[in-house]
This record gives structure tokens, sequence and C-alpha cells, in this order.
């Protein structure tokens, strides 16, 4: 089992901010590291600089702002950065002025001290579990450099595993910030829909997206979380005392490195005293069945975000995409409807048959396809819905959630996603520590 790296928030503190801020920038030199290739659409060096320098003065003023002051972070190009454009990853979007303020969330973070590096690269509009970008380019994963790295948060998980940053932010609406943190090898927080404020964020589906953090391990996302929320972090619950549960069929078509992963990671947390359960939760079946008679509600919604007629340039965005919104056009209101109606009473039945437990999943059934495997649309389109296909459920049904690489030294990575029930985050949180320092001990 992978031991749980360091936390690399930790080892920022000690840093000279200013210093970190030119070694990040000197990293993305192009082709002084390969592995961080095509993670930003755009480099933020001015404010950067300033920031790290008001940092590195409360540094040694002793007066540092709290655990983040002085630490690098990076954004999604779909949270508003004042001074720059803000692309969703699109050439429809290139032509757009610059925001004139920061997202909420980036507020929040430099008020926290934290130095804005730039803006990483994603899956056009965020449509796309795979991370692939013909337009900006695809950044390879850290792991084998012809596969891709997931998405739509490619950037993001691609500048943390290269070590550009030890943080950046993303979204997730379908799966956006878990299905790249585990194929990078990362920790990955798709938080409740409202759990943070959702202001000068790029929209994809209203009702779906939810905001993400990925970081080398849950502890760094832990302390982004409780700077955010401005409340204490969560001390980690004792293992005897979670209550997991594993369903029927959550390895079912999942690859054999994966399904050995995720059984070993299950082993370790039963052997060390967490009570886990395995039995049918039809629920998410019956939200698959859904979505094949009716389409998903990320792609109705997502058309009627991104209508294809209004957006210029749209000769210039990735077929692939096209057509997955052209899709998602055909969805009829009524469907739209139905969805959402169900929705509510699916919620119900999940928290039901969970009854307290959390639950456990592999993130992905499958490792990172090879990039040039998914030039055909339609291999591409399967493949992103077997991507996306737990991650999808799990967001329709309004559950956080947080992945933890369990893979095995030298093999492809491989993420164990342990959910709650809506607004559980906090304890959540919590208990994903829990499981993560039980994993990194063996």
């Amino acid at each position: 089992m992978v031991s749980v790296p360091p936390s690399r928030i930790r080892a920022a503190q000690g840093l000279v901010p200013l210093a970190a801020a030119e070694a990040a920038f000197d990293a993305l030199v192009p082709g002084r590291v390969p592995a961080a290739r095509d993670a930003f659409i755009s480099q933020t060096r001015h404010r950067a600089r300033s920031e790290a320098a008001a940092g590195t003065r409360r540094l040694r003023q002793d007066r540092r702002r709290g655990p983040l002051d002085g630490v690098l972070v990076a954004y999604k190009d779909l949270f508003d950065v004042a001074g720059t454009v803000t692309t969703g990853g699109s050439p429809t979007r290139e032509d757009l002025a610059p925001a004139q303020a920061d997202a909420a969330v980036v507020a929040a973070l430099t008020a926290a001290g934290m130095v804005c590096v730039g803006k990483t690269n994603l899956s056009p509009l965020a449509f796309s579990g795979l991370g692939v970008n013909p337009h900006f380019g695809t950044p390879p994963n850290p792991y084998d450099p012809a596969r891709v790295p997931g998405g739509s948060s490619s950037g993001a998980a691609v500048a943390v595993a290269a070590g550009i940053v030890p943080v950046a932010m993303a979204s997730d609406t379908s799966g956006s910030a878990r299905v790249p943190a585990a194929w990078c090898g990362l920790a990955g927080y798709k938080a409740s829909r409202t759990r943070y404020s959702h202001t000068g964020m790029l929209a994809l589906a209203p009702t779906l997206d939810s905001i993400g953090i990925i970081a080398a391990t849950v502890t760094d996302v832990i302390t982004v979380d409780a700077v955010l929320r401005a409340r204490p972090a969560p001390p980690p619950p004792h293992l005897r005392s979670l209550r997991l549960m594993l369903p029927a069929g959550a390895l079912d078509g999942a690859d054999s490195p994966t399904a050995a992963a995720v059984g070993d990671a299950a082993g370790i947390l039963a052997r060390a005293g967490a009570d886990i359960t395995t039995g049918p939760l039809p629920v998410l079946e019956a939200v698959v069945d859904l979505f094949a008679a009716h389409g998903t509600l990320v792609a109705a919604e997502a058309a009627r975000t991104h209508p294809l007629p209004s957006l210029p340039h749209a000769d210039r965005l990735d077929p692939r995409i096209t057509a997955r919104l052209a899709a998602g056009a055909r969805i009829t209101d009524a469907d739209i409807s139905l969805l959402r109606r169900r929705r509510a009473r699916l919620r119900r039945e999940a928290a039901a048959r969970l009854d307290g437990r959390l639950l456990l999943t592999p993130t992905v059934r499958h490792g990172p396809p090879v990039l040039a495997d998914l030039a055909d649309p339609q291999v591409f389109a399967r493949v992103n819905a077997t991507a996306l296909r737990t991650t999808m459920t799990l967001s329709y049904l309004d559950m956080p959630g947080v992945t933890l690489p369990v893979h095995q030294p030298g093999t492809l990575p491989a993420g164990l996603l342990v959910s709650a029930l809506h607004g559980a985050d906090t304890r959540l949180l919590a208990a994903a520590a829990a499981i993560e320092h039980a994993l990194g001990r063996q």
C-alpha cells in the first residue's frame, strides 16, 4: 500500500514565500519540468510576487495570518482571478474581458495569505472526466505521460503532482476533482454544493456544481477547508468508531489493479477496527438506469448553460465536447423535470439504506487511458462515461466525497472514494483523515 506523503502545506510553511514563488515560475519555464507541461493556461507572476513579498515580510516579522500564509495555490481556470480572462479551458471564451474581481474562494484564500501562481488547465468548459484539451494542450499523467490525467480539473491535479503548488482549487460537477486526483495519485475533495460560495465561478450545471480541493494529503485538504470555513479543523476519529459500507457490485467491472487496491484497502481498515459492511445499495443502479432512460442532468444543464448556437468560435471547440452539448440539448424539459423530482426521492432512499454509514467505492473502476486511444469520438464517449460512472452517480445524489490513493508502488494510480450524505462534509473529512492515517501506516 502507498505510504501517505508528508503534508506539502506543512513543508511550504518552512519556505520563504518569495523564494517559493520564484522556484515555481522557474519550474514552469517550457521544457524545464516536463511533468508540468500544459498544466497552466495563464500565470499571475506580478500578483504572485507581490503577494509572496508581503508574505515574506509577515514571516520575518512573526505575524503570519495562519497556516496558509505564504503557501502557493493555483486556481482552475473557471474561477475569476482579477486581471485574467476566465477561459473555462475553451476557445469560445478567449475574447472575453479580464475579470474585474476575484471569485469568492480566491478572495478568501488571498485574505488568508495564499500566493496565487496562476490559472490551471481543464477539459473545455469543464465538460469531460478525461482532461483532454486539444486547444490548450492535454497535461501528461504524472505516472505515464502517454496517459491522460483525468478531468475536468486536469491542470489542477498535475500542478500538485508535479510539485508546482501544494494546493489547487478545482470544481467538481460529476467527478472533476475526484477523478484527476485519483488518476494522479493525490487526495481530492468534492464539497457539498452549498459548503462554499460559488460567486465568480463559471457554471456548468448549476444544480450539481461543487467546489473541489486537490492536494497531496487529506490533512492538507482539511487545512484549506478549515481556513475557508473559518472554523477549526476536525480531529480524526478513532478507526474503531467508523461505520462504513462497501456496496455489493462496487468492484464489478473494475480492472484487476483497481479491484485489488480497493479490496486491500478495505481489508486493512477492517483489520484496524473499522466496521465495514457489504450489501446491496440498489439506489446506485437506479440512478444509472434513470440516466439511461432519460439522459443525465449534468448534460441537460450544461447544454442550457452553454448553448451551442450562441457560443462564439464554436467551430474551434473540441468536437467531442460539441457532441456532448448537442446531446444534452436534446434532453427534453419533461425529462429534466423528472430527473429533478426523482433526485429528491433517491437521496432519501440512499440516506435510509446507508443509515449513517459512509460509503466506500473505487473512485474510478479503471486506470487512466492512453491519450492516443481517445481520438475516436465513440471511444472517447465510452471511456468518459465509464470514468465518471461512480462519481456522476454520487454527484446526482448530492454526496460529498474524498478520494485517497491506494495503488501499489510501481502501478498506475487507483483511488478509494469515501462519500457521505449531503452536508456531512466535516464528518467525512475527519473520517478520511483517519482512513489516510491507517492506510499510510501499513
